[in-house]
């Protein structure tokens, strides 16, 4: 694991530092206690204290969300991010860590990544199957299993810029392990954020008091500091709406058979609005 990522981790039972251990194949990262976290033979790190609660996004969700941003659909979404940590970052010291919270494949903080040659990034998510994904996104990034409504395996003041896209927001957390001139970059969907299908499909609708809720969540510990709403239309395929379906919370609450039945009486090529809200947070 890269040195300036480790001296940011902590050992999420007793706090203390993390360093690698290595005994004949097997790979783990253990504190001076000795508490001890496999590193899987796939690159994360399992910095699970305790059993999570939840599994996370299925192989089959994770699969089609992969497959969905691998084409492009999101990259307004990534060059948003990319964009917003650029200004973010200046004058934060050497090698400021970017820690996706909830990252799934990773594809996201890669793009941020790319933009900041001089940074280095940590993906959390509790899914498996994502984090298979996260830890190859990028050559400066690493991957572990932690929950996010959890303490964040990580030091206080350790992050430069920590990004929030579509997952939960433990303000607290987030607030600690910030650098007190650090940015959070947060995405929700805008209202009318995949409105054509939520009506034909009968999807999980964008609750329309989502903007209160989020500032409600972090308002004690975070200071509003610019507000962005991004939109395009895409194109797609019936075979590529599905995969979309498939890849969001939708996935959890939609008959298939129902689902099916209404994605055959959709027009193609069919055409999808994509709007989300970028919101940059400052520790208080």
């Amino acid at each position: 694991m890269d040195p300036h990522i480790l001296d940011r981790l902590r050992c999420p039972v007793c706090g203390e530092p993390l360093a690698e251990a290595t005994a004949g194949t097997a790979r783990a990262l253990r504190c001076p206690r000795r508490h001890s976290f496999d590193i899987a033979r796939q690159g994360y790190v399992n910095l699970l204290a305790g059993r999570a609660p939840h599994v996370g996004d299925t192989a089959e969700m994770v699969a089609a969300r992969s497959d969905f941003l691998a084409a492009g659909h999101y990259d307004l979404i990534s060059g948003a991010l990319a964009d917003a940590a650029a200004q973010a970052v200046p004058g934060l010291g050497a090698y400021p860590l970017v820690v996706d919270a909830g990252a799934g494949t990773g594809r996201y903080l890669g793009a941020v990544l790319a933009a900041l040659p001089d940074a280095v990034g940590l993906a959390l998510d509790v899914s498996k199957p994502a984090l298979r994904r996260a830890a190859r996104a990028h050559p400066r990034a690493a991957a572990a299993l932690a929950d996010t409504w959890q303490r964040l395996p990580l030091a206080d003041g350790s992050t430069a810029v920590l990004l929030n896209v579509f997952a939960p927001r433990n303000g607290p957390e987030f607030h600690r392990v910030l650098d007190p001139a650090g940015t959070l970059l947060v995405i929700t969907p805008a209202a009318d954020h995949l409105g054509e299908l939520v009506d034909a499909l009968d999807l999980l609708r964008v609750d329309p008091d989502k903007a209160d809720r989020v500032a409600a969540n972090l308002g004690g510990h975070f200071t509003p500091a610019s507000s962005t709403v991004h939109r395009a239309e895409l194109t797609l395929t019936r075979t590529e709406v599905a995969t979309l379906v498939g890849m969001g919370p939708s996935a959890w609450h939609t008959d298939p058979h129902a689902l099916a039945a209404r994605m055959a009486a959709l027009p193609e090529p069919v055409r999808v609005t994509v709007a989300v809200r970028l919101d940059a947070h400052r520790p208080r």
